[in-house]
């Protein structure tokens, strides 16, 4: 199956080339290469390397989280953490950096995040935190079973429309947030508790589930065409990215069917 990972794609199409019928220079050149050229070495990436990595970076972005929510941090910490996180996030992303120290430092800036927001929505609706926590589980689960069962498969043409989507819902959220600064943050009520805020909550949980899919997709890529081991860094990045984005998500969409103590 071809790769979906652009990076694997260039290395597959460069793998192409090597077993074409080769010119005479490159003959020439083939001959005049030494048999005890250095080959790079390095153990390529598991499974359970990705497993790893990923109880590494949540159990970070957890236990941050569970800190922020003891020592009920306020909301000016969690805003100064998630610029924090947001920054880390963009250096990882557009880098594609596998530097813990960078992923290690996202998961923790939005542990803070999670804990201060989880914090409030918890005292205005008791027992929510948890039903959100349930959610996302099974979201997970759901996913990584259709995933596995190829319910859902991840073509080029998936890649492209769940890219399109998530820019397109970003920009959406971005200009209601700026009509909300005329009419008391109301906006065009994508955010609101009314029926068009509860289909574009599912819409988002729903694209949330789109980037796991893309998640999994990197991780098998990755074990197939024999990434390096430290590539399951950059693949635990995108597994917190996206749980961190259903949860929050779906946190919001059961605040609407929740009544307040």
């Amino acid at each position: 199956m071809e790769s979906k990972n652009p990076v694997f794609s260039r290395r597959g199409s460069a793998g192409k080339q090597a077993w074409s019928t080769p010119t005479p220079g490159q003959l020439q050149e083939m001959y005049d290469t030494p048999s005890y050229a250095p080959v790079a070495a390095g153990r390529t990436m598991t499974i359970d390397d990705v497993v790893i990595r990923g109880f590494l970076t949540l159990g970070t972005l957890v236990a941050s989280a569970a800190v922020a929510w003891w020592l009920d941090l306020g909301l000016g910490v969690a805003i100064g953490a998630m610029i924090v996180g947001v920054i880390l996030g963009l250096i990882v992303s557009f880098k594609q950096s596998t530097n813990p120290v960078l992923i290690l430092g996202y998961a923790l800036s939005y542990g803070v995040v999670v804990g201060v927001v989880s914090n409030i929505f918890n005292d205005l609706y008791n027992g929510i935190v948890m039903q959100a926590v349930l959610g996302t589980a099974f979201a997970f689960a759901g996913t990584l079973a259709a995933y596995t069962l190829r319910v859902v498969r991840v073509t080029p043409k998936f890649v492209r429309f769940v890219v399109a989507a998530s820019i397109a819902a970003l920009g959406l959220v971005l200009v209601n947030l700026l009509v909300g600064l005329t009419n008391e943050g109301v906006g065009f009520g994508l955010r609101t508790d009314s029926w068009l805020g509860w289909v574009f909550s599912a819409a988002m949980i729903l694209l949330g589930c789109f980037f796991l899919l893309l998640d999994f997709a990197m991780i098998e890529d990755g074990v197939r065409e024999g990434a390096p081991e430290k590539f399951a860094w950059l693949c635990a990045f995108g597994l917190t990215v996206s749980l961190v984005w259903i949860y929050l998500e779906v946190l919001r969409l059961l605040s609407y069917f929740s009544s307040s103590d």
